[in-house]
């Protein structure tokens, strides 16, 4: 049997609706109908059962059954910022980065990054993280911002792991093997980065990582260093 499909709201009660592009989803796309069972997420690291009780054209009623607290989340914290990617490739990242049990995505824009952002796309990337959420049975969707890339350094400082992935190091400084405490890797756009934002990265308490002898497309790094981190604090073993 399916596990019951998995919705977010802002407020768990006795009776709750579902409006807005959730129900769209329930409705329309799930075809769910009156006694169908479903799962409720309201960002507190809960899960609740509830049951559809009735069905309108702008809303869907659902009485809440149960509750109960989720082991899926993430022991520790880990952060990605990643180079603002051309095409749907962030898109592709943000995903799997839900996935990988990231808390926290910082999209940032630096000298060699072609791409750009908007709200409508940073809108679509909160969507995303949602439904991998959803799909992965994580009970918090990680939020998604996006920040120049000074200000990227500085929202990095509260962790006490920084690694720089860094295409042009011949040796790296830190390790992907050993992770102490929340931990925050950067990863460029497609161009990369230059000398002097490494610098800075440096002076800002990061470490430049090496991922080998082989150039890296840009959303391979950032899986790649996200599955190592993941692996070396628990989250895949």
């Amino acid at each position: 049997m399916a596990a019951p499909k998995r919705f977010f709201i802002d407020h768990v009660e006795e009776e709750v609706f579902l409006t807005g592009e959730e129900l769209r989803h329930a409705k329309n796309v799930l075809r769910l109908s009156v006694g169908d069972e479903v799962t409720l997420l309201d960002g507190s690291g809960k899960e609740f059962s509830a049951i559809v009780t009735r069905v309108e054209r702008e809303k869907m009623l659902l009485h809440v059954t149960g509750e109960r607290c989720s082991d899926r989340e993430p022991r520790r914290e880990i952060c990605l910022f990643l180079g603002a990617l051309k095409g749907d490739k962030t898109e592709l990242v943000v995903q799997k980065a839900v996935e990988l049990g990231v808390s926290r995505i910082c999209v940032f824009s630096s000298r060699y990054c072609s791409a750009y952002m908007n709200e409508n796309k940073l809108a679509r990337l909160a969507r995303v993280s949602r439904e991998a959420a959803k799909q992965c049975l994580r009970t918090l969707a990680p939020p998604v911002e996006y920040l120049e890339f000074p200000a990227a350094l500085e929202a990095a400082k509260a962790y006490d792991t920084k690694l720089f992935a860094c295409e042009f190091l011949q040796k790296s400084e830190g390790t992907l093997s050993k992770i102490e405490g929340s931990c925050a890797v950067m990863v460029g756009s497609e161009g990369g980065f230059c000398e002097e934002e490494f610098a800075l990265a440096q002076a800002a308490g990061f470490r430049g990582i090496t991922l080998g002898k082989r150039i890296l497309r840009a959303e391979t790094a950032a899986i790649a260093c996200l599955a190592l981190i993941a692996y070396a604090v628990g989250e895949l073993g």
